[in-house]
Order: C-alpha cells, then sequence, then structure tokens
C-alpha cells in the first residue's frame, strides 16, 4: 500500500529534511568514519523488560569496542510511544534511532524523515548481500525508490496452538482430526464446545479479537476479495467475498452457533492454563516462551501441538494470517557521523538473531536464524516458517488505525448486534472509502 499519505506533523519538518539533503556528500561524510570522533546515539524503543535487558547488554559490548560512541537507551509505554515519537519529530529533536509497528512508521519512509540503510556501516558488503540475509519480502515495507530504510527488530506472524487432551476428550484424534478449513473450525469447535445455558464454558476455537487486518482479512482475501484495490483508491473488492466471511462470523458468534465472541476472556490469555478452557488459539511463536514460563509442565508435556492458519474448502489462493511487526530506523536528520554510527549499532545488535530468540521470543527474519538450530529446534517452528513464506504483510499506511475500527464495528455488529452482512458492509465500503478520500 504504497502511496503518498498526508500527515500533518511532517509538514513542519520539511525545511529541516530539505536542509538535509542539500548537504551532500562532505567533510562530515568522511568524519563519520573517524573512530576517534566522539559520537553521541539516542534510542527511543517501546517498553520490553527482557528485550531492554538484552539491547543493554549488546549496547555494552558495543560500546566496549567502539569508545567514541555512546548510546543513551530510553523505552516508552508501547501506548504512548508514536505520540511522543510524532512531537518529537515536529520539534526537530526526534531521536537517532526508534522503532515502532510498521503501520505507524512507513509515513517516517515515505516523507523522507528517516535514512536508508548504510549497508557498509550494517555490515554488510552492499544491498544485495543486505537484502539477500533476509527471507523473501520482509524488507518490502521498508524499502522504497530501490533503497531499505529500516531493519526489521520482529516480523510476527500467528498459526493455532491446538490442545491435544481437549480433543481426544471430546471424541476427536487431534492428528487427523485437526482443522484446515474454516468449515472444519466450525464442524470440530461444535464437537468440543461445552455450555451453561447462553454461556461457554469450554471453547472449540476463538478469533484473535480485533485484531481484524491481521487475523479476519486474510479469511477474505482467500476468496478472492481486498480491503483496497491495487490503486489505492476504491474500498472493498468483491462484495461476495466479503458476505461471506461476515456470515460465517454471524454465524460462528452467538445469534448463531454460539461457538466464541469477543466478549470472552481471550483465547490465547488462557490456552497456556490447560484448564480445559479452550483448545484452540491464534497466537505467534513468542507464544512457547511464554508458555513454558507460565505452565512449564504443559509445554514440556506432549499435550499441545501448531497447526497452520486454515484456508476455506474453497479458496480461490492461499493466504495465512498476515504478519506484522516493527523495523529499526535512522533519523535522517542527523549528522553523517550519527547516522554511520547509529546503523553500525543496530548491525550489531540485530546479528544477535538467536539471543533475541532465546531470551525474548522475538523472529528476526534472518536466512541464518530460519536456518539455525535455535529456530530448529523451537517446538513447530517450521509451521510457522511455512505460513511466514507464504504470506504478507498486514495492510500499512497512516489509515490503519481508523480501518482497523471500521473493521471491527462491521465484524462485531454482525456478531452481537444482529445487523445483517448485508447492513455491515455497506456501511463499512462507505466509512472505508471515506478514510481513503481524505487522503
Amino acid at each position: 500500500m504504497k502511496k503518498a499519505l498526508k500527515t500533518l506533523f511532517f509538514a513542519g519538518c520539511a525545511i529541516a529534511a530539505a536542509s538535509f539533503v542539500s548537504c551532500g556528500k562532505n567533510k562530515e561524510e568522511q568524519a563519520a568514519l573517524d573512530p576517534s570522533q566522539p559520537v553521541e546515539l539516542t534510542i527511543w524503543t517501546h517498553e520490553d523488560q527482557n528485550r531492554t535487558e538484552l539491547e543493554q547488554q549488546l549496547i555494552k559490548e558495543f560500546q566496549q569496542d567502539n569508545p567514541n560512541i555512546t548510546v543513551n537507551y530510553v523505552t516508552y509505554p508501547s501506548g504512548k510511544i508514536k505520540d511522543i515519537l510524532v512531537a518529537g519529530f515536529a520539534a526537530n529533536q526526534g531521536p537517532d534511532i526508534f522503532n515502532i509497528e510498521i503501520n505507524d512508521e512507513y509515513p517516517f519512509v515515505i516523507n523522507g524523515r528517516v535514512a536508508p540503510v548504510d549497508v557498509v556501516a550494517a555490515g554488510f558488503k552492499n544491498q544485495k548481500e543486505l537484502v539477500a540475509s533476509y527471507m523473501d519480502k520482509m524488507l518490502d515495507p521498508v524499502t522504497m525508490d530501490g533503497k531499505v530504510y529500516g531493519l526489521p527488530l520482529e516480523l510476527t506472524n500467528w498459526c493455532i496452538y491446538l490442545n491435544k487432551k481437549i480433543f481426544k476428550d471430546a471424541g476427536l484424534d487431534p492428528e487427523k482430526d485437526a482443522p484446515k478449513t474454516w468449515e472444519d473450525i466450525v464442524a470440530v469447535s461444535k464437537k468440543i464446545a461445552i455450555h451453561d445455558g447462553e454461556i461457554i464454558t469450554r471453547r472449540g476455537f476463538d478469533f484473535r479479537y480485533p485484531y481484524y487486518l491481521i487475523s479476519w482479512v486474510p479469511m477474505v482475501e482467500q476468496l478472492g476479495g481486498k480491503l483496497v484495490s491495487d490503486d489505492g483508491k476504491k474500498a472493498i473488492i468483491n462484495d461476495e467475498a466479503w458476505l461471506t466471511a461476515l456470515r460465517y462470523m454471524k454465524d460462528f458468534g452467538p445469534s448463531g452457533e454460539n461457538l466464541g465472541s469477543p466478549t470472552y476472556t481471550a483465547a490465547r490469555k488462557i490456552f497456556d492454563n490447560n484448564q480445559n478452557e479452550i483448545a484452540m488459539s491464534l497466537s505467534g511463536l513468542y507464544q512457547e516462551q511464554r508458555m513454558a514460563s507460565t505452565n512449564p509442565s504443559f509445554f514440556n508435556s506432549d499435550e499441545w501441538m501448531v497447526i497452520p492458519y486454515p484456508q476455506w474448502k474453497n479458496a480461490k489462493q492461499t493466504v495465512p494470517c498476515h504478519y506484522y511487526g516493527h523495523y529499526y530506523m535512522v533519523n535522517a536528520q542527523k549528522s553523517a557521523a550519527q547516522r554511520t554510527a547509529a546503523w553500525k549499532l543496530l548491525g550489531f545488535m540485530l546479528s544477535h538473531s538467536e539471543e533475541y530468540l532465546k531470551k525474548v521470543a522475538i523472529v528476526q527474519p534472518t536466512k541464518a536464524l530460519f536456518e539455525s538450530d535455535t529456530f530448529k529446534e523451537m517446538p513447530y517452528s517450521e509451521v510457522f516458517k511455512k505460513d511466514l513464506e507464504s504470506g504478507s504483510i498486514v495492510y500499512y499506511a497512516e489509515n490503519s488505525p481508523k480501518i482497523d475500527s471500521l473493521l471491527k464495528n462491521a465484524v462485531e455488529s454482525v456478531m452481537l448486534s444482529g445487523t445483517s452482512p448485508e447492513t455491515a458492509l455497506a456501511d463499512l465500503r462507505k466509512n472505508v472509502q471515506a478514510v481513503l478520500d481524505e487522503e
């Protein structure tokens, strides 16, 4: 979805950006490679205790080998860092290095606010070697006009965790009866679900509410539908695909088969408990580390497995759950010395992908990680790898949060409020189109 997006806060920075571009190659760039000159860097990132510990240790190691570079590592709450970052850039006081989710980072790329990767400083011979070091398509969201503008901190896709014990308790064979299609999901869930009146006390499966762009739009795409036309101008392509997916949600929810609902505790939060509450849950590879921490006996048992994201029986194309994530980027306004040092630091930090996976459960989509014993030894990592390889990035644009909210309204209105799929679709088209027309 690479198109020109209007962002007010960038307008105030246009002059400064132009000034930077006009600098060209000069003595400052030569000084960037001079290890005798002191350089100070600031990183802004979201809070994550385990990642903070790892990255601060890596920064310490980096500074030991690069004593002229000082690094200030600052964390902010995940829900606040975007606004803080926008304010910082608007005041021309943004950090040297930052990361937020790709749909929020993308405007920084298209508005010239971030610097292309200095491939040599980052530890590569050239850009060809950089691109070749990552799995296919993983750098596409941060590539523009032939240049790469960010390096992945993490990219995550979801598959289905399955509780074998609950399957067996419902008279199902977890290997033979594991659902492959959305139709299978309903059939299996009806056999597993236990109700106390209208209340579900044991669910077979439930969706990953409210992440509709990531985990529900792929259902529409499997049937040939699209959220936005290829030229980015028209909303909601292929009505029948959308209506089929909306009817499915209506039948799945409280007014239909009553198999799940956004009103219940999120499936991923209770799956690891192994308390006969949920048989299947959408989550990422990172869930394994959480399970190992919160319920090691269940993690170390043979009572769970991971299966691919389902497809429709009559799917027109295979579409796994979309992947999403964060890229580290470098502020284009900073000096050449700071930019060079920043990419050198990031190249060093992100070369430790196995440590990120072991200690933080973060998946950096490098070929080296996917070929490592660390990755291969994680249970069912191959399932995630296959879905990731055939998948695509979540819709990313400045308007992503608005559209995700509109999707939530559409889906939950048919599940909880009795709205017809036809009415929900008409409203969704009108509202998404209005968002697109704002640009």
